[in-house]
């Protein structure tokens, strides 16, 4: 998917920026009712509603037709060399449209130690927006019919010790993934079934640049599969597993640099537990596998650990 001619990630920042604040100052009644518990989702990694490292087709926030929902999250990821702390905020407007804000800190541990950049830490900002544009999770919930979204988000890589190495790999700092998800909600069997369909250059989600050059490598975007599934135990809690495909394009730049296997990435997984004590809070707790993660400086582990999300509604 080649970039559309005069588009750039900044003005796409921007935009959906605007987007956000104009929506918030125009739309419908603070939600007091809204949507079932855990209906909803909770907030990804990237700010959208969703899973914790997928987005759904449902919009975010408590708000039902005709309602604006606003929800807020903090999540914290740990594996055995890696962590990354993630905040955002999102908008629900009339359960159609929903705009939002991630805000990415990752420690990059014995990588950075391993360039000699001890302490490095890789920062980057997400600007999302979905719209609803076929179905309802809840009134078609007794048919085949899923909900059906298509978004976009915004991401830029902020400045840091990394940025020759990515240069040199032919990586950029910024990016924009496009997705559509459709999902399935299975209310009287307490099921939910989501697909997403990601178009994306970033390589682990942005957070080691977006495509690469050197070496020949692949600068154009890929279509990657996402696939998530929870079963509702009660109205307030569910389990269920994740799944997203990550491109693997600093494979043949990191072969190109001297690096062999060095910078491969794998597919993410998780298998997680939600609970939701009232309609306001949700609490999410995971068990990720997030594969190798510049395996040249972690001995080829896979980077396996947990993954916690705290979401604030109203």
């Amino acid at each position: 998917m080649p970039r559309p001619n005069g588009f750039h990630p900044e003005a796409a920042h921007r935009c959906l920026a605007a987007i956000l604040l104009a929506a918030t100052a125009a739309a419908p009644v603070m939600a007091d009712t809204g949507k079932l518990r855990l209906t909803g989702g909770v907030s990804t990694i990237e700010g959208a509603a969703g899973g914790g490292i997928s987005p759904w087709a449902v919009i975010g926030g408590p708000g039902a037709e005709g309602q604006l929902g606003l929800a807020a999250h903090v999540s914290r990821a740990e594996t055995q060399d890696y962590g990354l702390t993630a905040y955002g905020v999102t908008a629900g407007i009339n359960d159609r449209l929903e705009v939002s804000f991630g805000h990415q800190d990752f420690d990059t541990g014995i990588t950075g130690t391993a360039l000699g950049l001890p302490g490095l830490h890789l920062k980057m900002d997400v600007v999302g927006a979905k719209l609803r544009v076929a179905g309802d999770a809840i009134l078609d919930s007794d048919t085949l019919m899923p909900q059906i979204a298509v978004g976009v988000q915004a991401k830029r890589l902020q400045s840091s010790g990394l940025d020759a190495t990515l240069t040199a790999l032919g990586a950029k700092r910024d990016g924009v993934d496009f997705y559509v998800s459709a999902t399935k909600l299975f209310l009287a069997q307490g099921i939910l079934v989501n697909g997403t369909l990601r178009a994306t250059k970033a390589n682990q989600n942005g957070l080691l640049g977006f495509g690469a050059k050197l070496g020949g490598a692949s600068d154009d975007y890929e279509l990657m599969p996402e696939f998530s599934v929870a079963y509702l135990l009660r109205k307030d809690l569910a389990v269920g597993f994740e799944y997203r495909g990550m491109p693997d394009k600093l494979l043949k730049a990191g072969r190109a640099a001297g690096l062999g296997e060095g910078l491969k990435a794998n597919d993410w997984k998780d298998f997680f537990v939600a609970w939701a004590p009232s309609k306001n809070v949700s609490l999410t707790a995971a068990y990720v596998d997030l594969g190798r993660v510049v395996p040249a400086t972690t001995k080829g582990k896979r980077q396996t650990g947990v993954y916690v999300s705290a979401q604030f509604a109203f």
